[in-house]
């Protein structure tokens, strides 16, 4: 195993980068969204462009659990968490005809700013509350935790709680001043980060292996292959339906993901940059996965599978280019964890004090919104060392969606196009729904008295919210028709302006990109 070591010149460019890049953004979009209130802190002013909100898509799903999970599930299990990756490019091809243009129409600051139009206040508050509990108990957390994982086991003399805290720090801050625009710019700038040093340590890796002959022959059996058996316990092949729901969560309603595309200039912007960002998701599989796989031929032995990334980048790269690498980890960590304050931040300030402070004044709301990232950004740092209590990360954040989410798509779906569905239906599905999903995973994955696969566990989950949104609509009243006309897809909504040039025309945008991703996939089968 290699000595994981870095000389001063890595340090400097490290802190050098991190500094500069919180200092330099953060202190520009402060000056610029001064004065604009909610719509400039929380919306950067419906000013994003495509090319910025696909960048910044990308990067906040690419925290550090996706640099220490996706390389160490390759090493440990093959390519089948591949599935996790491709699947976004056809889910955002289905946001951005489906879920953009109703929210975009409603001007909506917040997903569950959907739910309050569509059904009431009472179904908004509800998922809002969910949101903001799997924010502050996963998604937080588990950012800062496989950030943190990594800069100990390269700095291994520094506590966690140093490593977390000021990683923490430095994103509520930033947030706090930069609002979404700080954020969404800096995205950008990480994620061209994240993909040149993804490819710079994928071509080295490809040239240490010997031969892919090497690579087959020391992986595990069937690892190369993305089709696994109905009882693999990772990601077994009819678990896809559970990865599309636990997906459609994640990248059509989830707040810290959507809100890029809620502030974009136009439709079109949010809809090319939500198919850009599909696109993005695909060389995941050459720049972090498949130099997983190849680590099974260069470090055998290797205890903990989630090193996999920090050794490949300390031991194939030169003194000076490992500080490189060393921040595009941590721009990885920092960016997905200032996507998830922030939004936090929105869904209470939006959500829970705009609705008890109606005369609140949009300055007010962006100062109540600044102090909420700082408050949530305290509980993610006392809660994150909990983690280590649970056997892996990547089962803690990947077991607690399968269950806590589906009945969330199931709102959201009959919500955008069953007009009968009503407010006691939404109000089950979330508080009936969800409750159930956390006794589920209680019995199943803390308990252990049921065996059943967490991907297998998604689909039961989003049948019972099903079957509690229509039983419980059919059973009460349905709503008045011109209430939820206005908040219900259109088949308008998925058209084109005439005259519209054709290249610029999204549903060719979309075709092509699932034709690249079903080549992909079936190439890798």
């Amino acid at each position: 195993m290699p000595q994981l070591e870095i000389s001063a010149w890595d340090l400097a460019i490290l802190i050098g980068y991190v500094v500069i890049t919180r200092v330099a953004f953060g202190w520009f979009f402060a000056r610029r969204t001064r004065g604009e209130g909610a719509e400039g802190f929380f919306l950067a002013g419906h000013r994003m462009r495509w090319p910025i909100i696909g960048l910044s898509f990308y990067v906040a799903n690419m925290g550090g659990s996706s640099f220490v999970g996706l390389p160490g599930a390759g090493y440990h299990s093959g390519i089948s968490v591949f599935h996790y990756e491709w699947m976004p490019a056809v889910l955002l091809v289905l946001f951005a005809t489906f879920f953009l243009p109703v929210f975009l129409r409603a001007r909506i600051y917040t997903a569950p700013q959907y739910l309050e139009e569509r059904f009431g206040r009472a179904p908004r508050l509800a998922f809002s509350a969910m949101l903001l509990l799997t924010s502050m108990l996963v998604d937080a957390p588990g950012s800062l935790y496989a950030g943190a994982m990594v800069l100990k086991t390269l700095l291994p003399g520094m506590s966690i709680w140093i490593t977390i805290t000021v990683a923490a720090l430095a994103a509520g801050v930033y947030i706090a001043f930069g609002g979404l625009g700080a954020v969404v710019a800096n995205d950008a700038l990480q994620a061209v980060l994240i993909l040149a040093g993804g490819i710079v340590i994928s071509v080295l890796a490809w040239q240490a292996v010997p031969s892919w002959d090497a690579v087959v022959e020391a992986a595990p059996p069937g690892a190369l292959s993305l089709a696994q058996p109905a009882d693999d316990p990772v990601m077994p092949w009819p678990g896809l339906a559970g990865v599309f729901l636990v997906g459609m969560y994640f990248w059509c309603t989830n707040q810290f993901i959507i809100q890029r595309a809620l502030g974009a200039q136009t439709l079109d912007d949010g809809r090319w940059g939500a198919l850009f960002a599909g696109l993005l998701k695909l060389p995941n599989l050459f720049i972090l996965i498949l130099p997983g796989v190849f680590a099974t031929v260069l470090y055998p032995d290797l205890d903990n599978p989630d090193l996999v990334f920090p050794m490949l980048a300390f031991d194939l790269l030169p003194f000076g280019l490992r500080g490189f690498m060393l921040a595009v980890l941590t721009a990885a960590m920092l960016s997905s964890l200032e996507a998830i304050l922030h939004s936090a931040s929105t869904l209470f300030t939006m959500d829970f004090v705009k609705s008890a402070r109606p005369d609140l004044s949009t300055q007010r709301l962006a100062r109540w919104g600044r102090g909420a990232t700082l408050v949530f950004m305290v509980f993610a740092v006392l809660w994150t060392p909990q983690i280590s209590r649970f056997p892996t990360l990547w089962q803690y954040l990947q077991s607690i969606l399968s269950y806590l989410t589906p009945p969330v798509v199931a709102v959201f779906l009959l919500g955008l196009f069953w007009g009968r569905a009503n407010a006691a239906g939404a109000l089950a599905g979330l508080a009936v729904g969800v409750p159930l999903g956390v006794i589920g995973w209680g019995i199943v994955e803390w308990l252990g008295l049921i065996e059943l696969q967490y991907l297998y566990a998604a689909v039961v989950m989003f049948v019972v919210g099903l079957a509690l949104v229509v039983g419980v609509s059919s059973l009460t009243p349905a709503p008045p028709a011109r209430e939820v006309e206005g908040h219900l897809w259109r088949r308008e909504d998925a058209a084109v302006p005439a005259g519209h040039p054709w290249r610029q025309d999204y549903r060719l945008q979309a075709v092509l990109l699932l034709i690249i991703t079903l080549a992909v996939v079936v190439w890798w089968w």
